[in-house]
């Protein structure tokens, strides 16, 4: 059985609420560690609306059940009219997050059965140890660089995989290729990019993620890859032209990253094309048609380029 790291801070912070509020003495101290288990969330970011709208939840909660059972009394019907207002209340206000947190302490009120000043301190109290240490114990998280980098380096793998299949059928007119990095490189760029955005979520003062930048980088390469697929396997039979943008892929293919051999890249790229418009016409449909689907597999490379 594999404890995962976030089990471990919620043990360890429900366990510390309860050990606090025990302390001072705060009656229905255990509710505290009760807030505190629902505030560990995945990321610094969620972790601090969550605590933020359990407060303002559990405040007005405290006010509206104490006005509310003063009205029509501590009765179970009580909460019939309680959670028909205030759970269209808090919706309205974008606070549901902290309907169950606020329950918590609307059962307080009602088990206390009057208004005391000494009783909302305490629960004042309660709320402040709860919410505290579920946000003091989220703020620590593990650092993903290593998986993160991992990420990077099988998303580059897996598109220099497609595009030297691409080159090897433009160059040679066949491949026993079934496509499976396809498919593999969009379940990997989906990881990754979650991944990315729970990075920036917890790195809440760092202007730019340059990992959800790298991410959405390779997602549009992996688009224009999609798209260069069916002219690719529109082209069927081996052509001069077809070997010379062949050779440029399998080129492209070993230089993902290199920035600075894009000026170089769109250069070849206008070469190649300048020679096909020096090219005699087509002499036949399927010569056409051929031609056709290079020159859109040459506009999409162009893009490609782009994304370097």
């Amino acid at each position: 059985m594999r404890i995962g790291f976030r089990t471990i801070k919620t043990a360890i912070g429900v366990s510390i609420s309860i050990l606090l509020a025990q302390a001072l003495q705060l009656e229905y101290y255990t509710a505290a560690g009760i807030l505190t288990l629902l505030c560990i969330q995945k990321s610094r970011k969620q972790s601090t609306q969550a605590v933020i709208s359990r407060f303002f939840a559990c405040i007005a909660g405290l006010l509206f059940s104490s006005l509310l059972f003063e009205v029509i009394g501590y009765r179970p019907y009580s909460f019939l009219v309680l959670l028909l207002l205030f759970i269209p209340f808090c919706v309205r206000f974008r606070i549901q997050e902290g309907i169950a947190s606020s329950s918590v302490i609307v059962m307080h009120v009602y088990m206390h059965g009057k208004i005391e000043p000494s009783f909302y301190w305490n629960e004042i109290q309660v709320m402040l140890v709860g919410l505290g240490v579920g946000l003091l114990i989220n703020w620590y998280m593990p650092s993903i660089d290593k998986e993160l980098n991992r990420y990077k380096e099988e998303v580059d793998q897996l598109i220099s995989k497609i595009l030297n299949e691409m080159a090897s059928y433009l160059k040679e007119g066949y491949t026993l290729w079934d496509g499976k990095e396809l498919l593999l490189l969009s379940d990997t760029l989906q990881k990754a990019k979650r991944l990315a955005i729970l990075d920036a979520e917890n790195n809440l003062l760092r202007k730019e993620n340059s990992n959800q930048a790298y991410f959405e980088h390779k997602q549009r390469q992996y688009d224009i890859l999609e798209r260069m697929l069916p002219s690719i396997s529109r082209i069927t039979v081996q052509m001069e032209q077809g070997i010379r943008i062949g050779d440029f892929v399998q080129e492209l293919s070993h230089h993902l990253n290199n920035r600075s051999q894009t000026a170089s890249f769109r250069e070849k790229l206008r070469d190649i094309r300048d020679y096909h418009k020096h090219l005699p016409l087509p002499e036949s449909r399927n010569e056409f048609e051929n031609r056709a689907s290079l020159y859109t597999v040459a506009n999409e490379l162009e893009r490609f380029i782009n994304t370097i």
